[in-house]
C-alpha cells in the first residue's frame, strides 16, 4: 500500500515516524512553504528529508501542480496530520483508498478547527479523538478510529492537547492505516443529527461577558489559552486574563457583575461575576505576563470601586 503523507509540526513529525516504524510504505510528503525567518524548523520536513521522501511545499493544496505531483506518485492512501489546508475531492480521488484525517473531537460533535477550544468552553467533560475518512465536507467522512478522554478541571486547550489528544492521534492514526492496509478497517457513518461545527475561534469569540457564571468565563479562559486569549478591559486597556479559577459558585450580596471585590495576597485579584466569583491569577498586559496582584498593583486598581465592563 503506497502511503502519502501531509502534515506539518511535531506532531506531523511523529505520525511520519510512527508510520516509518510500522514498517509502511511512505511514498512522498506534502508540507507546508517554509517560513522567512522563522526561528523553528518544521520537523515533518527535516524528517521527510532524512527518510528520504519526495517532498513538496505548495502555498495551496488546490494548485495544478499539486494534483500532477500527487498523481505521479501513485499513491493509495493518503493521510493528514495536522493539515489547516483542504483538500480538493480531485486529489482524494487519486488515491484508490481515498484519504484519512485526525481530528482532536468525538465526531460529530465540534466539527471546524479549533474543536479543542470549544469542547473546553462549552463545558464538555470528554473529547477525543477520531480518525476518519476525508470528503468533500469539513471533518463529515466515516469514522474510522475513535477514543475520548477526559476534561480535566484544570485543562487548557495546551494541556489537553499534549497530555491526551498529541499522543492518542499519533498511536490512532498508525493503527488505522495499519488496518486499512489488511482490509480490516470500519467506515461507519456519523450521525448528522447529533453534528456541531464550530469556526475557528477569533479574538472577538472570547471577549469576557462577566453577567456569565464564574464557571463559564472559567471555561472561556482555558479554551481560550494561550490564542487568542480571553480578554476584557480597564479604563479602555486590552487585558488578557491567561489564568483564572472559580473561588466560590455565589456572588456577595451587593456586587455587580465585573467587580474586583477584592485583592487575595499571594493568591489573586476576586472578581464578581454573574454567578460566583472568578480568581484571575495570572494576566497578560502591554504583551507582558504579570500576575493578576502585579497587574493591580501597577494599575491602581481600587477594591470595591472599579469594574470591568460587561
Amino acid at each position: 500500500m503506497r502511503v502519502l503523507i501531509i502534515g506539518q509540526a511535531p506532531f506531523g513529525a511523529e505520525c511520519l515516524q510512527a508510520l516509518k516504524e510500522q514498517g509502511e510504505n511512505l511514498v512522498g510528503a506534502i508540507t507546508i512553504p517554509d517560513v522567512p525567518g522563522a526561528k523553528k524548523p518544521n520537523p515533518f520536513k527535516e524528517l521527510a528529508i532524512e527518510l528520504g521522501l519526495p517532498l513538496f511545499q505548495p502555498s495551496n493544496l488546490r494548485q495544478p501542480e499539486v494534483y500532477e505531483w500527487v498523481k505521479k506518485l501513485a499513491p493509495d492512501l493518503l493521510v493528514l496530520v495536522f493539515v489547516t489546508n483542504f483538500v480538493p475531492k480531485t486529489i482524494i480521488d487519486l488515491a484508490p483508498l481515498g484519504g484519512i484525517n485526525y481530528h482532536p473531537s468525538l465526531l460529530p460533535k465540534f466539527r471546524g478547527g479549533s474543536a479543542m477550544a470549544w469542547a473546553i468552553i462549552s463545558g464538555e467533560k470528554e473529547t477525543g479523538v477520531t480518525i476518519h475518512y476525508i470528503d468533500e465536507g469539513v471533518d463529515t467522512g466515516n469514522i474510522i478510529l475513535q477514543e475520548s478522554v477526559p476534561i480535566d478541571p484544570e485543562d487548557t486547550t495546551v494541556t489537553l492537547y499534549f497530555n491526551k489528544l498529541y499522543p492518542l492521534g499519533v498511536k490512532l492514526t498508525k493503527e488505522a492505516v495499519r488496518l486499512i492496509r489488511e482490509k480490516q478497517a470500519p467506515s461507519i457513518p456519523q450521525d448528522n443529527r447529533l453534528a456541531s461545527f464550530q469556526p475557528v475561534l477569533k479574538a472577538q469569540d472570547t471577549i469576557i461577558d462577566w453577567r456569565q457564571t464564574a464557571q463559564n468565563i472559567n471555561n472561556l479562559v482555558r479554551g481560550a489559552t494561550p490564542v487568542p486569549g480571553a480578554s476584557t478591559e480597564f479604563h479602555g486597556n486590552s487585558l488578557i486574563i491567561l489564568e483564572a479559577k472559580v473561588l466560590d459558585i455565589k456572588s456577595p450580596a451587593g456586587t455587580v457583575a465585573g467587580e474586583i471585590i477584592e485583592l487575595i495576597p499571594d493568591q489573586g485579584l476576586a472578581v464578581a461575576t454573574g454567578k460566583g466569583i472568578l480568581l484571575l491569577l495570572t494576566v497578560k498586559s502591554a504583551n507582558e505576563k504579570l500576575t493578576a496582584l502585579q497587574w493591580a498593583e501597577r494599575s491602581a486598581v481600587q477594591v470595591g470601586k472599579e469594574r470591568f465592563p460587561s
